[in-house]
């Protein structure tokens, strides 16, 4: 199956990229999930923390316990939203800004390795393959 089946060679991919973050990440006693949430949130203005979960497809109990662990290290702090009374924005510390900084360079690393290593046309048929499989699911052209 292995050889033959679409899924297992984005799963295993997948499985490996988020094993390599997390195995960076530890060195500076952060997750992958840490990182990302760091990426999302807008170093300057705040994320509503609505809109956090959507952003980076996470569920809302997962995100829950990431905010409050980055909270805990001292990488965000929330301050009500004047928007909307029952919600709040999430903003990066100077900490958090730092860290955020560290996540971006991590990311931009694992980018330039991949594109030493592959041509310009193998990356541009890989990102174009994985639009199509994507709006197949979303349009749920499959199931």
């Amino acid at each position: 199956m292995k050889d033959k089946t679409i899924d297992y060679i984005l799963r295993a991919t997948w499985q490996a990229v988020s094993r390599m973050y997390n195995e960076e990440a530890t060195k500076y006693g952060a997750t992958m999930a840490t990182g990302f949430t760091l990426l999302s949130i807008d170093k300057e203005g705040g994320t509503p923390s609505t809109a956090l979960g959507p952003k980076m497809g996470m569920e809302a109990t997962s995100l829950t316990r990431t905010l409050k662990n980055m909270e805990e290290k001292g990488l965000i702090y929330k301050k009500p939203n004047p928007e909307d009374g029952r919600g709040v924005l999430i903003y990066l510390t100077d900490f958090g800004k730092e860290k955020r900084e560290l996540s971006k360079n991590t990311v931009l690393k694992f980018n330039d390795a991949v594109k030493q290593n592959v041509t310009p046309e193998q990356l541009q048929n890989f990102i174009e393959v994985s639009e199509i499989i994507n709006e197949l699911i979303t349009e749920k052209k499959i199931f």
